[in-house]
């Protein structure tokens, strides 16, 4: 029985989830979808069951449909933690990613089981204070409410204007939300578990638990799995639910993963559908790249000639030895007004699946949350394995799939805030 069963609510999320609990040294496997039984045969023991999905960019109605599969696998195996991943700003809306009815399934198959919310996550720079949210703006960026977030503020999906996580997610159907202040934290563990099982006895939905700093995270582990022994418990956050559970856990007799990249073995593909900032500095600091210039235009309209021709210049730059960087945004990371952004995502990971299937390759990347997502469900694979981490917030994995021409693929999954301006070179060059 895995100690930890996740599901993300997108695939880069996923993915750093997979890394923070493989490099404490868990067996861990991200699923593609809810795994039958031959694939569950073939991962072997597994410390840490993942699931990617896509439930960040979903409606209601598509969230319960696509997590209910999921929440009865874990109910069925019965695993004491069972973490609902969202990013680590919590960017999500009452009517797109709504987190309230993804835990409102996951009780559904868990109904016994208290809820948990961990609201920061400090190795990315994501701080929560007194139930408030606060995140850096790139790497080694200046820190800000999450309302007055340079990009988060302005999400073109799900713009955060409420920093107050109770109220967030009170505003998407959670309610009450209870909260425990990091002040508390300096009585110990016992007094904050008393804290918890208290809210829990006055009917609330979920209690919020601040993490203003790395050090928090243990205490709240330990509180989390004093729970854990007794029944099942739903966890609501980022990867700092795994940075606070996988070291009560972890063996000190399994080795966790490197962190040094090697230097890609042939010509690599990066896709980048992002636009933020983040992804905009990194493309403008590619230079060991052929850049193919995406029209999202023609993409989000559905164009298939207009794929089939970029499909092929890509391939051709492919053949001949270069690496190729497809980017869908301009050099300021921006894109036409009035084009469907899940439009653009489709039509890029349909791109990707093109040029996989006319030339092989042994390293790709996605940068995008969306993107990345909707690119994982082109391709005939099944699972990912963490294989060493390029930057904080950013891993390179091992594909898994029924396919010879894509099995042990290595690809990285990369959200719009995450990694420094020369991520994309690391990615060829790698980090020794």
């Amino acid at each position: 029985m895995p100690r930890i069963a996740f599901y993300g609510d997108d695939f880069t999320g996923a993915t750093d989830t997979l890394a923070t609990c493989a490099r404490a040294g868990l067996r861990s496997l991200l699923f593609m979808r809810v795994p039958d039984a031959a694939q569950l045969a073939r991962a072997g023991e597994l410390d840490v069951l993942g699931i990617a999905g896509a439930t960040r960019s979903m409606a209601p109605a598509q969230i319960r449909a696509a997590l209910q599969p999921a929440a009865q696998l874990f109910a069925a195996l019965g695993v004491p933690l069972v973490h609902y991943k969202t990013c680590s700003t919590f960017d999500s809306a009452p009517q797109v990613g709504n987190i309230a009815t993804a835990v409102e399934v996951l009780r559904a198959a868990l109904p016994a089981a208290p809820v948990a919310i961990l609201g920061g996550q400090p190795s990315l720079g994501r701080f929560c204070l007194h139930a408030n949210l606060f995140a850096a703006a790139g790497a080694d960026g200046a820190v800000h409410r999450i309302d007055r977030h340079p990009t988060m503020s302005r999400h073109p999906v799900t713009p955060m204007h409420e920093a107050d996580l109770r109220l967030h997610l009170a505003a998407q159907g959670m309610a009450p939300i209870e909260s425990v202040a990091y002040p508390a934290y300096a009585f110990g563990a016992d007094h904050v578990e008393q804290r918890w099982l208290a809210a829990q006895r006055g009917g609330a939905a979920a209690t919020l638990f601040d993490v203003g700093e790395a050090a928090h995270l243990p205490l709240i582990g330990s509180v989390l799995a004093r729970q854990a022994a007794r029944g099942s418990l739903i966890a609501v956050g980022a990867s700092s639910v795994a940075e606070a559970m996988a070291p009560q856990w972890a063996s000190a007799a399994r080795a966790a993963p490197t962190d040094v990249v090697d230097a890609a073995r042939g010509p690599v593909l990066l896709l980048a559908g992002s636009l933020s900032p983040v992804t905009a500095r990194q493309v403008a600091a590619a230079r060991s790249y052929t850049l193919v210039a995406l029209d999202a235009r023609r993409l989000g309209e559905g164009d298939s000639a207009y794929l089939a021709q970029v499909a092929a210049q890509c391939a051709s730059a492919l053949r001949a030895g270069r690496h190729v960087l497809a980017c869908s945004a301009d050099a300021d990371g921006n894109a036409p007004a009035n084009v469907p952004g899940r439009a653009v995502a489709l039509a890029s990971a349909a791109l990707l699946a093109q040029v996989l299937e006319a030339v092989p390759l042994t390293r790709v990347g996605v940068a995008g949350g969306d993107t990345s997502s909707l690119a994982m469900q082109a391709l005939d694979a099944w699972g990912l394995a963490h294989l060493a981490r390029i930057a904080p917030g950013v891993a390179l994995c091992r594909l898994y799939s029924d396919r010879p021409a894509l099995d042990g693929l290595e690809i990285m999954l990369k959200g719009g805030q995450m990694g420094p301006d020369d991520l994309f070179e690391q990615f060829v060059h790698g980090t020794r």
